[in-house]
């Protein structure tokens, strides 16, 4: 595990024993920092990918991530690995038997959100022509530069972008969708780096360099107006 000192440093960094430097909240244990190390950030591109994370991200909101993780694979279970079709078809049946699971987080506004959102995400398809998915709209909102903070003071948790996805989707009958629930959701699949510029993990996904600007060869997204 990752060295925490008693009182957080005022950059909000810390030095692991393997000497690499990582915010705080991915050094408190072993599962946030394979999280941070190998996945936080890196882009997921896929429809299946970017549901699994809006629906973590929705069960997340007023809990720890840290909680979050740890039921992640109880989560695909429940949710048929986050196929949007199937999911999309789970009715009052399916969501009697979520609040029996105790392997998620049994929360019955947020369960039906997600299934909301599946039946959402499939109605995308349609109105948005083949193709075109639920990723797909929700990389369309990356920026044109990034984040660049140096401190954990400094890292935003929202963004003229995300703002602007919320409302989108929102209109579009998703749920559990504000502002800072979609920031976070840009953070966690590389559409936004915000890692801390002394991380390790700075500009490593191929999406940004570190500067913030965009790396060689990645899609703008187009600027909210």
């Amino acid at each position: 595990m990752s060295t925490q000192q008693s009182t957080p440093p005022a950059d909000g960094l810390v030095r692991g024993d393997d000497g690499l430097v990582r915010p705080v909240w991915a050094s408190v244990h072993d599962d946030l920092r394979r999280y941070y190390d190998t996945e936080w950030g890196m882009p997921v591109r896929d429809e299946r990918g970017v549901f699994e994370r809006l629906a973590l991200e929705g069960f997340q909101s007023g809990l720890s991530w840290a909680t979050i993780l740890r039921r992640r694979e109880g989560f695909r279970r429940a949710f048929a690995g986050f196929d949007v079709e199937t999911v999309a078809r789970f009715g009052a049946g399916e969501v009697e038997r979520l609040l029996e699971d105790t392997s998620i987080i049994r929360h019955r506004g947020k369960i039906e959100a997600t299934l909301g959102n599946a039946r959402a995400a499939l109605a995308l398809r349609d109105e948005r022509g083949p193709g075109t998915t639920l990723a797909d709209l929700v990389w369309s909102y990356r920026p044109e530069r990034t984040p660049g903070p140096r401190t954990a003071a400094e890292v935003p948790t929202q963004s003229a972008e995300s703002v602007a996805l919320a409302k989108e989707l929102k209109r579009r009958g998703f749920r559990f969708v504000g502002p800072t629930t979609m920031f976070a959701l840009m953070e966690a699949i590389g559409i936004v780096d915000t890692h801390l510029l002394d991380s390790h993990r700075r500009g490593t996904s191929g999406v940004w360099n570190e500067d913030g600007t965009p790396a060689p060869g990645g899609a703008q997204g187009h600027t909210p107006s």
